[in-house]
């Protein structure tokens, strides 16, 4: 990337989840696909169930990861697109209703923009926050299952809205490890949200589909029908409960356990047909340990029929049970355990695939993308990028970089890249308020949108 066009379209995306910190940069190229340009993956130390839970751990984490794709990219970020998950997220549904006072006008955006940010003023439980309000079908007057109300004519509009709310401290939390690590956030993006984006396809999304994003921590769950996010979700139960069932079953260490899902783990026990010995080593000299992959298999499958009976039960929640032609769709780390998606069909009825982030994606990607466990941050990556919109903010910032590069270059400087942008940066003279207004402001009302009182712990 040599010129500013495309230093100018980079965003990036920060998937901060239980197993792994992944920060993703990329742009759409012209054919509207995405193009990854830079990618960063640390282990993750200071998450649990998808909530930050020691804060300097997660800076690290971010840091590390953050530096990995800017070096990956070629070029320095300052905002960042973030996901939110955790066993703390909830939905709900409500309607809306605009009364019109000129009926001979068309409905145009601002009288849909208007019942959406009525939605805002909802009264929730103490420490709850709106994170999206996605709209579902549409009435004018008495005219039923309108899905784009805009043009036509009418006094009453009313609409069914899709509500999806969070805790605040959890999202203050993110804001602030984030922020200590130097950077800013753009938005905040509910990450089962994220991983439809990037795995599910329209007609998908059409016929009926249940996503279901098996991470590390959590296990989050979208329903769309017609197009349009139904239910959403997130299990406290992920990866981590089938590693900890093994290490208690088999009484080895966690790394062994996590060794022994991976490497011989398998969904479904009956699948088992040379049902070999698996042999782990003692702890410090101790005797050997000894399990026949069957048994190692039997553990697995009890624990992720517990999870699929909480997707089952969501689905009929939900009010969708029969109408999901699609079928269920598996993404995450967890849906690389061998035999899950005939668990899935054997347990729920659903036809099931393995869902992988490549729907989106331009020709000649990665094979490591192409990996379940990227769903969240090339959905994340795609999200924002799709929702951002006006840019300018951003050229500024990369062509201050390739300009920064070209100094270095010219003086012959012999320091590391890292080192001498933040050179640089520290010894302009401009004022940064005047040079990152457009930043500033962002960030200004991003935190006060999610921070109410300051938090005196950190």
């Amino acid at each position: 990337m040599n010129d500013h066009q495309n230093f100018k379209n980079t965003t990036i995306a920060l998937d901060i989840g239980t197993t792994k910190v992944c920060a993703i940069a990329g742009q759409l190229n012209e054919y509207g696909k995405l193009e990854v340009v830079g990618l960063g993956v640390v282990k993750s130390e200071g998450v649990s169930r998808g909530v930050v839970s020691n804060i300097d751990k997660t800076v690290k984490a971010i840091r590390e990861a953050i530096e990995i794709a800017e070096r990956n990219a070629k070029c320095k970020f300052k905002i960042v697109h973030v996901g939110i998950a955790g066993q703390h997220i909830k939905s709900l549904h409500h309607h809306g209703l605009l009364v019109r006072h000129d009926s001979h006008t068309e409905i145009n955006q601002s009288d849909i923009d208007k019942l959406i940010k009525d939605m805002y003023k909802l009264v929730l439980p103490p420490g709850d926050k709106i994170l999206h309000v996605v709209p579902q079908e549409y009435t004018v007057d008495d005219e039923q299952d309108i899905f784009d109300p805009i043009g036509m004519s009418g006094v009453r509009l009313e609409a069914n809205f899709h509500i999806i709310t969070g805790q605040i401290s959890a999202s203050r939390n993110i804001l602030r490890c984030v922020e200590k690590a130097g950077l800013e956030v753009a938005d905040v993006t509910l990450e089962p949200i994220a991983s439809a984006a990037s795995v599910l396809g329209e007609e998908e999304k059409d016929a009926g589909v249940v996503l279901v994003d098996i991470g590390g921590g959590t296990t989050d769950i979208t329903i769309f029908k017609d197009g349009i996010i139904r239910h959403t979700c997130v299990i406290p139960f992920g990866g981590n409960v089938v590693t900890r069932d093994i290490r208690e079953g088999c009484t080895v260490m966690n790394d062994q356990a996590e060794k022994l899902k991976v490497k011989f783990g398998s969904a479904m026990a009956d699948e088992i047909t040379d049902n070999r010995i698996i042999t782990i080593p003692g702890f410090k000299g101790r005797e050997q340990k000894e399990i026949s992959e069957k048994n190692l298999s039997r553990i697995i499958q009890a624990r992720m029929e517990e999870i699929f009976d909480y997707v089952l039960w969501e689905i009929r929640r939900s009010g969708y049970e029969n109408k999901l032609i699609a079928g269920m769709v598996l993404t995450g780390g967890g849906a690389l355990l061998k035999h899950i998606d005939l668990l899935a069909e054997y347990h729920t009825g659903l036809p099931t695939r393995i869902g992988q982030p490549i729907e989106h994606l331009a020709h000649g990607y990665s094979s490591q993308l192409a990996s379940p466990i990227f769903s969240t941050a090339v959905g994340l990556l795609k999200y924002s990028i799709d929702n951002n919109g006006d840019r300018t903010g951003y050229v500024e910032e990369f062509k201050a970089i390739t300009d920064f590069e070209t100094i270095r270059q010219n003086n012959a400087i012999n320091a590391s890249e890292d080192a001498s942008v933040s050179e640089v940066i520290e010894n302009d003279d401009e004022p940064r308020e005047k040079k990152n207004g457009f930043f500033n402001r962002l960030y200004t009302l991003t935190k006060d949108f999610f921070e109410t009182v300051p938090d005196s712990e950190f």
